[in-house]
């Protein structure tokens, strides 16, 4: 099959980001799990602590589980609604090689994820002073999480047929990573024979980068956090596009 130009391609790629974000923003999987659940946590702990200091220490955590859930519903939504329909395999049909057609799957839901950081920021700016984060390495981690977690959400998603699955299916990552990546209970605070876990699971490393970002340490070295993270999301992209190439391409 004869391959598009580059303009060509950019406007395949801005379309189909256009039509993910008009078309499946607001469906109900994504906004119980994607929106409501991620706010619906961000203000139990908000109200829950009674100092500044509480409020704090949760941000990188909220941060973190906003992206996460966003970012794997959104991937939830879409591909499953689409391989359903049949769309999907008609997309794969067109004249653009298919690692451009993940990308700009996906690129909908990172997007989503940057979004859903702010709403615990914005949160947290009427309620305590923000002075002194840095925000250069907290937009960083924000960015690499919402790469890693869509990444994760599209390895479950291409897996699946049905929203329900997709959704059953990343709460088996989702929540241990809740307990497991220290994003309410610190590293250094879990058990030395449950450290490995954390250490095989990628969010791990943007809260890291989160907690240097907003309380000025972290538990690793902020390059491994950085490296762990690009790493990550390609072994995860590379495994979705092998998923995509078995199920439809050949």
């Amino acid at each position: 099959m004869k391959q598009i130009g580059i303009r060509q391609a950019a406007i395949a790629f801005w379309n189909i980001l256009r039509k993910d974000i008009k078309t499946y923003y607001f469906k109900p999987p994504n906004i119980s799990w994607g929106l409501i659940f991620p706010f619906a946590w961000t203000l139990m702990f908000y109200l829950k602590s009674q100092r500044a200091l509480d409020i704090r220490s949760l941000l990188p955590g909220v941060v973190a589980m906003s992206v996460l859930f966003g970012t794997t519903s959104m991937l939830g939504v879409t591909i499953t609604f689409e391989s359903r329909s049949r769309s999907f395999e008609r997309l794969l049909l067109a004249p653009v090689d298919y690692k451009l057609l993940m990308l700009a799957k996906t690129s909908g839901a990172i997007i989503f994820g940057l979004v859903n950081a702010f709403v615990p920021i914005v949160f947290a700016l009427f309620l305590i002073d923000l002075g002194g984060i840095a925000w250069v390495p907290l937009l960083a981690s924000v960015l690499l999480i919402s790469i890693t977690s869509t990444f994760l959400g599209l390895f479950i998603a291409v897996t699946v047929r049905e929203v329900f699955e997709a959704m059953t299916f990343s709460n088996f990552f989702r929540f241990p990573m809740v307990f497991l990546c220290g994003l309410f209970i610190p590293l250094a605070s879990l058990p030395v024979y449950i450290r490995p876990l954390s250490f095989c699971l990628p969010l791990t490393y943007g809260v890291d980068i989160l907690r240097y970002a907003v309380e000025g340490q972290g538990f690793l070295p902020i390059a491994l956090d950085y490296l762990a993270l690009v790493g990550f999301a390609l072994l995860l992209f590379s495994l979705s596009l092998v998923n995509v190439r078995r199920k439809w391409v050949l």
